[in-house]
Protein backbone atom coordinates (compact mmCIF):
# COMPACT_ATOMS: atom_id res chain seq x y z
CA UNK A 1 0.00 0.00 0.00
CA UNK A 2 1.44 3.13 -1.17
CA UNK A 3 0.91 6.70 0.66
CA UNK A 4 1.97 10.66 0.46
CA UNK A 5 1.83 13.39 2.22
CA UNK A 6 3.41 16.94 2.17
CA UNK A 7 6.68 17.62 4.16
CA UNK A 8 8.42 20.78 4.40
CA UNK A 9 11.55 21.32 3.64
CA UNK A 10 14.09 20.31 6.05
CA UNK A 11 12.02 17.27 7.74
CA UNK A 12 13.07 13.83 8.33
CA UNK A 13 10.26 11.32 8.16
CA UNK A 14 10.75 7.99 9.80
CA UNK A 15 8.98 4.39 8.69
CA UNK A 16 9.06 0.65 8.42
CA UNK A 17 7.74 -0.81 5.81
CA UNK A 18 5.86 -3.60 6.67
CA UNK A 19 4.22 -1.82 9.48
CA UNK A 20 0.79 -0.02 10.61
CA UNK A 21 2.08 3.61 10.74
CA UNK A 22 1.14 6.17 13.10
CA UNK A 23 1.62 10.16 11.60
CA UNK A 24 2.51 12.48 14.61
CA UNK A 25 2.34 16.08 14.73
CA UNK A 26 5.58 17.47 16.46
CA UNK A 27 5.67 20.90 16.16
CA UNK A 28 3.83 23.47 12.99
CA UNK A 29 4.92 22.38 9.94
CA UNK A 30 6.79 19.15 10.65
CA UNK A 31 5.67 15.53 10.76
CA UNK A 32 7.22 12.24 11.91
CA UNK A 33 6.14 8.94 10.89
CA UNK A 34 7.12 6.86 13.22
CA UNK A 35 7.89 3.04 12.76
CA UNK A 36 6.11 0.22 14.64
CA UNK A 37 7.99 -2.89 13.60
CA UNK A 38 10.04 -4.04 10.57
CA UNK A 39 12.86 -3.53 8.64
CA UNK A 40 13.53 1.02 9.21
CA UNK A 41 13.30 3.07 6.00
CA UNK A 42 14.48 6.77 6.36
CA UNK A 43 13.46 9.70 4.01
CA UNK A 44 14.98 12.86 4.40
CA UNK A 45 13.95 16.18 2.61
CA UNK A 46 16.51 18.96 2.21
CA UNK A 47 16.39 22.69 3.12
CA UNK A 48 17.42 24.29 0.04
CA UNK A 49 14.20 25.23 -0.81
CA UNK A 50 12.25 27.10 2.38
CA UNK A 51 8.89 27.61 0.94
CA UNK A 52 8.19 24.94 -1.48
CA UNK A 53 7.23 21.37 -0.32
CA UNK A 54 8.23 18.04 -1.83
CA UNK A 55 5.94 15.06 -2.14
CA UNK A 56 7.36 12.06 -0.22
CA UNK A 57 6.00 8.84 -1.85
CA UNK A 58 6.49 5.28 1.57
CA UNK A 59 5.20 2.08 0.56
CA UNK A 60 3.88 -0.35 3.61
CA UNK A 61 2.51 -3.23 3.16
CA UNK A 62 -0.48 -3.05 5.82
CA UNK A 63 -3.76 -1.60 5.10
CA UNK A 64 -4.07 0.44 8.59
CA UNK A 65 -2.72 3.70 9.45
CA UNK A 66 -3.26 5.43 12.87
CA UNK A 67 -3.26 9.22 12.40
CA UNK A 68 -2.79 11.22 15.23
CA UNK A 69 -1.93 14.75 13.28
CA UNK A 70 -4.31 16.83 15.38
CA UNK A 71 -5.13 15.05 18.43
CA UNK A 72 -6.53 18.51 19.34
CA UNK A 73 -9.26 18.21 17.39
CA UNK A 74 -10.04 14.28 18.26
CA UNK A 75 -10.59 15.16 21.96
CA UNK A 76 -13.00 18.00 21.14
CA UNK A 77 -14.53 15.96 19.01
CA UNK A 78 -15.33 13.29 22.21
CA UNK A 79 -16.11 16.21 24.18
CA UNK A 80 -18.56 17.49 22.05
CA UNK A 81 -20.09 13.78 21.70
CA UNK A 82 -20.26 13.30 25.74
CA UNK A 83 -21.70 16.51 26.28
CA UNK A 84 -24.63 15.61 23.75
CA UNK A 85 -25.01 12.22 24.96
CA UNK A 86 -25.28 13.88 29.01
CA UNK A 87 -27.46 16.23 27.65
CA UNK A 88 -29.90 13.75 26.39
CA UNK A 89 -30.19 11.73 28.91
CA UNK A 90 -30.44 14.41 31.07
CA UNK A 91 -33.61 15.67 28.99
CA UNK A 92 -35.03 12.26 28.62
CA UNK A 93 -34.68 12.05 32.76
CA UNK A 94 -36.75 15.03 33.13
CA UNK A 95 -39.09 14.15 31.00
CA UNK A 96 -39.97 10.68 32.17
CA UNK A 97 -39.61 12.29 35.74
CA UNK A 98 -42.59 14.56 34.35
CA UNK A 99 -44.04 12.07 33.21
CA UNK A 100 -44.19 10.01 36.48
CA UNK A 101 -45.67 12.72 38.27
CA UNK A 102 -47.93 13.90 36.20
CA UNK A 103 -49.17 10.07 35.54
CA UNK A 104 -48.84 8.94 39.31
CA UNK A 105 -51.10 11.94 40.52
CA UNK A 106 -54.12 11.49 38.05
CA UNK A 107 -54.03 7.74 38.87
CA UNK A 108 -54.37 8.51 42.47
CA UNK A 109 -56.84 11.20 41.69
CA UNK A 110 -59.10 8.66 40.38
CA UNK A 111 -57.98 5.33 42.32
CA UNK A 112 -56.94 6.17 46.08
CA UNK A 113 -54.78 3.38 47.24
CA UNK A 114 -51.10 4.47 47.16
CA UNK A 115 -50.08 1.17 48.76
CA UNK A 116 -52.03 -0.78 45.59
CA UNK A 117 -50.62 1.95 43.12
CA UNK A 118 -47.21 2.02 44.34
CA UNK A 119 -46.30 -1.93 44.01
CA UNK A 120 -48.05 -1.69 40.89
CA UNK A 121 -45.41 0.32 39.83
CA UNK A 122 -42.67 -1.55 41.10
CA UNK A 123 -43.97 -4.73 39.74
CA UNK A 124 -44.20 -3.18 36.11
CA UNK A 125 -40.35 -2.97 36.92
CA UNK A 126 -40.14 -6.37 37.70
CA UNK A 127 -41.63 -7.15 34.76
CA UNK A 128 -39.25 -5.04 32.34
CA UNK A 129 -36.22 -6.24 34.00
CA UNK A 130 -36.77 -9.73 33.85
CA UNK A 131 -37.63 -9.17 30.27
CA UNK A 132 -34.49 -7.97 29.41
CA UNK A 133 -32.54 -10.54 31.47
CA UNK A 134 -34.61 -13.11 30.21
CA UNK A 135 -33.70 -12.20 26.46
CA UNK A 136 -30.31 -11.66 26.88
CA UNK A 137 -30.74 -7.70 26.10
CA UNK A 138 -29.14 -7.12 29.35
CA UNK A 139 -27.04 -9.31 31.52
CA UNK A 140 -28.56 -11.39 34.25
CA UNK A 141 -27.09 -10.57 37.57
CA UNK A 142 -26.25 -13.16 40.24
CA UNK A 143 -26.35 -12.36 43.83
CA UNK A 144 -25.41 -14.92 46.33
CA UNK A 145 -26.38 -15.26 48.96
CA UNK A 146 -24.59 -13.08 51.43
CA UNK A 147 -25.30 -10.57 48.74
CA UNK A 148 -29.23 -11.11 49.30
CA UNK A 149 -28.38 -10.61 53.02
CA UNK A 150 -27.05 -7.43 52.57
CA UNK A 151 -28.90 -6.07 50.08
CA UNK A 152 -32.13 -6.55 51.75
CA UNK A 153 -32.23 -3.77 54.31
CA UNK A 154 -31.66 -1.49 51.52
CA UNK A 155 -34.21 -3.14 49.65
CA UNK A 156 -36.63 -2.38 52.71
CA UNK A 157 -35.39 1.24 53.26
CA UNK A 158 -36.43 1.94 49.11
CA UNK A 159 -39.85 0.26 49.58
CA UNK A 160 -40.30 2.74 52.57
CA UNK A 161 -39.42 5.44 50.47
CA UNK A 162 -41.36 4.58 47.45
CA UNK A 163 -44.91 4.10 49.46
CA UNK A 164 -44.28 6.87 51.64
CA UNK A 165 -43.56 9.00 48.29
CA UNK A 166 -46.76 7.89 46.64
CA UNK A 167 -48.88 8.05 49.80
CA UNK A 168 -47.38 12.15 50.15
CA UNK A 169 -48.46 12.47 46.29
CA UNK A 170 -51.85 11.59 46.33
CA UNK A 171 -52.48 13.42 49.48
CA UNK A 172 -51.45 16.64 48.62
CA UNK A 173 -49.96 18.63 45.92
CA UNK A 174 -47.23 17.49 43.85
CA UNK A 175 -45.49 20.95 43.82
CA UNK A 176 -45.99 20.92 47.86
CA UNK A 177 -44.55 17.40 48.34
CA UNK A 178 -41.40 17.84 46.05
CA UNK A 179 -40.27 20.92 48.42
CA UNK A 180 -40.87 18.88 51.46
CA UNK A 181 -38.92 16.05 49.88
CA UNK A 182 -36.35 19.01 49.07
CA UNK A 183 -35.12 18.70 53.06
CA UNK A 184 -33.61 15.25 52.25
CA UNK A 185 -30.20 16.54 53.06
CA UNK A 186 -30.76 17.17 56.22
CA UNK A 187 -31.83 13.30 56.97
CA UNK A 188 -29.04 12.43 55.40
CA UNK A 189 -26.14 14.57 57.40
CA UNK A 190 -27.98 13.66 60.72
CA UNK A 191 -27.68 9.95 59.73
CA UNK A 192 -24.22 10.53 58.40
CA UNK A 193 -22.95 11.48 61.72
CA UNK A 194 -24.84 9.00 63.63
CA UNK A 195 -24.15 5.75 62.06
CA UNK A 196 -20.81 6.18 59.73
CA UNK A 197 -19.76 8.68 62.87
CA UNK A 198 -18.94 11.20 59.76
CA UNK A 199 -19.43 14.78 59.96
CA UNK A 200 -18.91 17.95 57.38
CA UNK A 201 -17.45 21.67 57.61
CA UNK A 202 -19.60 24.45 59.35
CA UNK A 203 -20.81 25.87 55.24
CA UNK A 204 -22.10 22.27 55.03
CA UNK A 205 -24.57 22.95 58.11
CA UNK A 206 -25.35 26.53 57.44
CA UNK A 207 -26.65 25.69 54.08
CA UNK A 208 -29.39 23.83 55.64
CA UNK A 209 -30.70 26.53 57.17
CA UNK A 210 -32.85 27.55 54.11
CA UNK A 211 -33.98 24.56 53.77
CA UNK A 212 -35.24 23.94 56.92
CA UNK A 213 -36.50 28.02 56.70
CA UNK A 214 -38.24 27.35 53.09
CA UNK A 215 -39.84 24.20 54.08
CA UNK A 216 -41.60 25.68 56.62
CA UNK A 217 -42.64 28.45 55.06
CA UNK A 218 -44.13 26.59 52.24
CA UNK A 219 -45.73 24.06 54.79
CA UNK A 220 -47.75 26.93 56.52
CA UNK A 221 -48.06 28.49 53.06
CA UNK A 222 -49.77 25.14 51.69
CA UNK A 223 -53.28 25.25 51.00
CA UNK A 224 -53.31 21.74 49.68
CA UNK A 225 -51.53 21.12 53.33
CA UNK A 226 -52.58 17.70 54.97
CA UNK A 227 -50.64 15.92 58.24
CA UNK A 228 -50.81 12.76 55.73
CA UNK A 229 -48.81 14.66 52.71
CA UNK A 230 -46.59 16.01 54.96
CA UNK A 231 -45.75 13.45 57.01
CA UNK A 232 -45.20 10.97 54.24
CA UNK A 233 -42.92 12.94 52.57
CA UNK A 234 -40.77 13.31 55.32
CA UNK A 235 -40.75 9.57 55.82
CA UNK A 236 -39.42 8.96 52.77
CA UNK A 237 -36.93 11.71 53.18
CA UNK A 238 -36.04 9.49 56.01
CA UNK A 239 -36.22 6.34 54.23
CA UNK A 240 -34.03 7.65 51.47
CA UNK A 241 -31.26 8.98 53.57
CA UNK A 242 -31.35 5.38 55.38
CA UNK A 243 -30.88 3.75 52.45
CA UNK A 244 -28.01 5.89 51.15
CA UNK A 245 -26.94 5.03 54.77
CA UNK A 246 -27.13 1.32 54.55
CA UNK A 247 -25.79 1.55 50.91
CA UNK A 248 -22.40 2.63 51.91
CA UNK A 249 -22.28 0.39 55.13
CA UNK A 250 -22.63 -3.00 52.50
CA UNK A 251 -20.30 -1.55 50.19
CA UNK A 252 -17.27 -4.20 50.58
CA UNK A 253 -20.32 -6.54 50.85
CA UNK A 254 -19.57 -8.97 47.50
CA UNK A 255 -23.00 -8.58 45.64
CA UNK A 256 -22.34 -10.96 43.06
CA UNK A 257 -21.89 -11.01 38.90
CA UNK A 258 -23.09 -8.24 36.80
CA UNK A 259 -24.02 -5.90 39.33
CA UNK A 260 -23.74 -2.44 37.53
CA UNK A 261 -25.89 0.26 38.88
CA UNK A 262 -28.57 -0.31 36.73
CA UNK A 263 -29.04 -4.52 37.44
CA UNK A 264 -28.86 -2.96 40.99
CA UNK A 265 -31.45 -1.04 40.84
CA UNK A 266 -33.29 -4.18 39.04
CA UNK A 267 -32.51 -6.35 41.92
CA UNK A 268 -33.65 -3.94 44.69
CA UNK A 269 -37.16 -3.49 42.37
CA UNK A 270 -37.59 -7.15 42.61
CA UNK A 271 -36.83 -7.36 46.29
CA UNK A 272 -38.89 -4.35 47.35
CA UNK A 273 -41.35 -6.07 45.24
CA UNK A 274 -41.93 -9.02 47.22
CA UNK A 275 -41.50 -7.16 50.29
CA UNK A 276 -44.55 -5.04 49.32
CA UNK A 277 -46.77 -7.47 48.14
CA UNK A 278 -48.68 -8.50 51.63
CA UNK A 279 -49.10 -4.93 52.77
CA UNK A 280 -50.39 -4.01 49.36
CA UNK A 281 -53.15 -6.55 49.47
CA UNK A 282 -53.97 -6.22 53.45
CA UNK A 283 -54.06 -2.04 53.27
CA UNK A 284 -55.46 -1.57 49.88
CA UNK A 285 -56.78 -5.18 48.42
CA UNK A 286 -59.63 -5.04 49.89
CA UNK A 287 -60.69 -1.60 49.05
CA UNK A 288 -59.69 -2.44 45.07
CA UNK A 289 -63.18 -3.60 44.26
CA UNK A 290 -65.10 -0.82 45.16
CA UNK A 291 -62.35 2.30 44.70
CA UNK A 292 -62.18 0.48 40.74
CA UNK A 293 -65.84 0.68 40.25
CA UNK A 294 -66.06 3.87 41.89
CA UNK A 295 -63.52 5.55 39.67
CA UNK A 296 -64.67 3.71 36.59
CA UNK A 297 -68.44 2.82 36.69
CA UNK A 298 -71.88 4.60 37.08
CA UNK A 299 -72.86 8.36 35.90
CA UNK A 300 -69.89 10.15 38.06
CA UNK A 301 -67.34 7.98 36.46
CA UNK A 302 -64.34 10.00 36.17
CA UNK A 303 -62.33 7.50 33.61
CA UNK A 304 -63.08 4.37 31.25
CA UNK A 305 -61.56 1.00 33.18
CA UNK A 306 -59.20 1.07 30.38
CA UNK A 307 -57.58 4.77 30.35
CA UNK A 308 -57.42 3.74 34.30
CA UNK A 309 -55.43 0.61 33.74
CA UNK A 310 -53.31 2.67 30.73
CA UNK A 311 -52.35 5.33 33.20
CA UNK A 312 -51.21 2.74 35.74
CA UNK A 313 -49.12 0.53 33.54
CA UNK A 314 -47.59 4.36 32.30
CA UNK A 315 -46.99 5.28 35.85
CA UNK A 316 -45.19 1.96 36.58
CA UNK A 317 -42.90 2.53 32.89
CA UNK A 318 -42.28 6.22 33.85
CA UNK A 319 -41.31 5.27 37.27
CA UNK A 320 -38.38 2.95 36.76
CA UNK A 321 -37.35 4.28 33.18
CA UNK A 322 -36.44 7.57 34.95
CA UNK A 323 -34.82 6.20 38.03
CA UNK A 324 -32.69 3.87 35.03
CA UNK A 325 -31.99 7.02 33.12
CA UNK A 326 -30.95 9.10 36.44
CA UNK A 327 -28.32 6.50 36.98
CA UNK A 328 -26.67 6.76 33.72
CA UNK A 329 -27.31 10.39 33.60
CA UNK A 330 -25.57 11.45 36.32
CA UNK A 331 -22.86 8.41 36.62
CA UNK A 332 -20.99 10.78 34.08
CA UNK A 333 -21.32 14.27 35.10
CA UNK A 334 -19.28 15.99 37.88
CA UNK A 335 -21.40 16.71 41.35
CA UNK A 336 -21.90 20.40 40.49
CA UNK A 337 -23.56 19.45 37.62
CA UNK A 338 -25.18 16.65 39.08
CA UNK A 339 -26.82 19.16 42.28
CA UNK A 340 -27.67 21.61 39.43
CA UNK A 341 -29.76 18.78 37.15
CA UNK A 342 -31.17 17.78 40.32
CA UNK A 343 -32.50 21.31 41.65
CA UNK A 344 -33.25 21.99 38.17
CA UNK A 345 -35.29 18.86 37.98
CA UNK A 346 -37.41 19.69 40.85
CA UNK A 347 -38.27 23.17 39.78
CA UNK A 348 -39.38 22.23 36.10
CA UNK A 349 -42.09 19.37 38.07
CA UNK A 350 -43.27 21.85 39.92
CA UNK A 351 -43.95 24.27 37.86
CA UNK A 352 -45.34 21.74 35.47
CA UNK A 353 -47.41 20.41 37.68
CA UNK A 354 -48.93 23.57 38.81
CA UNK A 355 -49.88 24.37 34.84
CA UNK A 356 -51.40 21.10 34.47
CA UNK A 357 -53.30 21.07 37.80
CA UNK A 358 -54.01 24.07 38.51
CA UNK A 359 -53.07 24.08 42.20
CA UNK A 360 -52.76 27.69 43.31
CA UNK A 361 -49.63 28.63 45.02
CA UNK A 362 -49.58 31.38 47.67
CA UNK A 363 -46.92 34.14 47.36
CA UNK A 364 -45.24 32.93 50.91
CA UNK A 365 -45.63 29.17 49.45
CA UNK A 366 -43.77 30.48 45.91
CA UNK A 367 -41.07 32.65 48.92
CA UNK A 368 -40.58 29.30 50.43
CA UNK A 369 -40.30 26.86 47.85
CA UNK A 370 -37.64 29.14 46.36
CA UNK A 371 -35.57 29.62 49.63
CA UNK A 372 -35.98 25.73 50.06
CA UNK A 373 -34.77 25.08 46.80
CA UNK A 374 -31.67 27.09 46.39
CA UNK A 375 -30.70 26.35 49.97
CA UNK A 376 -30.45 22.34 48.45
CA UNK A 377 -28.45 23.96 45.36
CA UNK A 378 -26.34 25.66 48.35
CA UNK A 379 -25.85 22.72 49.98
CA UNK A 380 -24.96 20.31 47.29
CA UNK A 381 -22.29 22.78 46.40
CA UNK A 382 -21.01 23.19 49.99
CA UNK A 383 -21.06 18.96 50.42
CA UNK A 384 -18.51 19.04 47.09
CA UNK A 385 -16.61 22.15 48.16
CA UNK A 386 -15.53 20.54 51.71
CA UNK A 387 -16.04 16.57 51.61
CA UNK A 388 -17.02 14.63 54.95
CA UNK A 389 -14.84 13.76 57.11
CA UNK A 390 -14.49 10.92 60.49
CA UNK A 391 -15.99 12.07 63.37
CA UNK A 392 -12.44 12.08 66.17
CA UNK A 393 -12.87 9.45 68.31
Amino acid sequence: MAFAFAAPSGVSVRARAPASVSVLAARPGAFAVAPRYGRSVLASVGSKAPLQTRRVAITAAPSSLRMAASPGAASEEATTAQTLKVSALIGMWYLLNIGYNITNKRVLNWLPLPWFVSWVQLVFGVVYCVTLWAIKLRKRPIVPQEGVKALSVVALCHTIGHVSTVCSLGAVAVSFSHVVKSAEPLFQVAASAIFLKSVFALPVYLSLLPVIGGVILASVSELSFTWMGFLSAMTSNVAFAARNIFSKLSMNTPKGENMGPVNLFGVLTVMSALMLAPFALLIDGWKLKAGWLAATAGAGAAVTPLTLLGYILASGFFFHTYQEVAFLALSNVHPITHAVANTTKRVIIMAVSILVFKNPLTQNGLIGSAIALFGVLLYSLAKNRYPEKKAAE
